[in-house]
This record gives structure tokens, sequence and C-alpha cells, in this order.
């Protein structure tokens, strides 16, 4: 056989691109999938145009290509899935009503006061860095972190005398 033209792949592309994709959308289910994997195939068969052009059946090449592309997107998803599925498996605690008391209290704090209290006492940063993560003196750290704490004892007494946490 001469050696193919340039021209072939793309008439034979048109020839037969709506119908791969029709057949992939029935074995998918998803349009946009089914067209992805079909156009996939076929940037793969131009690469190996000149190879797929002798075979007795080139669409059949293209076709079972495109089927492998949706199988291992599917597998791809399908082990997402498990993977996201196992992590919500663990089932994590209502938050006690001493936790809701205390988050209801930072967040009634300024904003780099609350900060500083989360970087110190949940990131469990030292001053210092906690200074040079927020671009500030490390005394600034301290004293908001003071005011922080004063507040939230204020706070917290107040529910307490008010009979919101059993704490």
């Amino acid at each position: 056989m001469d050696s193919p033209r340039p021209d072939d792949f793309s008439e034979f592309y048109a020839a037969h691109f709506h119908s791969l994709t029709v057949q992939l959308f029935a074995h998918t289910g998803d349009l946009n999938e089914a067209q992805d994997v079909v156009q996939e195939a076929f940037c793969r068969a131009l690469a190996r145009w000149s190879r797929i052009v002798t075979y007795d059946d080139p669409v059949a090449w293209v076709r079972r290509v495109a089927w492998n592309l949706a199988t291992s997107r599917w597998r791809r998803v399908r082990t997402a899935v498990a993977f996201a599925k196992r992590q919500r498996e663990e089932q994590v605690a209502e938050p006690s009503p001493d936790r809701v008391v205390l988050v209801a209290a930072l967040a009634r704090l300024p904003e780099r006061q609350r900060q500083a209290v989360v970087l110190h006492y949940l990131a469990d940063l030292p001053l210092a860095a906690i200074a040079l993560e927020l671009g500030v003196a490390e005394g600034t750290v301290k004293s908001w972190l003071h005011r922080a704490r004063t507040a939230l004892a204020d706070q917290l007494v107040e529910v307490n005398a008010e009979g919101g946490s059993d704490g």
C-alpha cells in the first residue's frame, strides 16, 4: 500500500467520529465523557496513523482505545469514590456544649487575637513563629494572647453564670 496521504486521517476522523461517540455514549452514559475519550483515541491514532491506516479495520483500533480510556477513567473515579467513602466512614462525635461555648467565644474575639490563640494553642506554634507568620513583633503576639485570654475568661464566666454550660 502507498504511504497514507495527510488528508486521509481528516477524512477518517470526519467519517467515524460521530458514530464512535454514539457508541461510547451508550457505554458511558455521559456525552461529554464519550466525546473526550473518542477525541483522545483519535489523537493517539493520529500519532500512529502511518501504521494504523494499514490495519484491516482502523476504526476497530480507535474504538478499542476509546473503550479502554473510558474504562480507565471509570476505574479512577471508582477508586476515588471508594477512597472518599472510607474517609467519611469515620464518625465524629458531636461537639460538647463546652466546645460550642468556646467556639462562640472565640468568634467574638478580634480576628488577630483569634489567629494568635489558634496558632498558639491549636497549632502549638511558639510566639516567635506566630510573629513571623503574622508579620508582627513578638511583643504584639504576647499582647494579643493576653487580651484574648482575658476576653475569653470574661465571656466564659458570663456564660457559666447564666447557666449556659455545665463546665
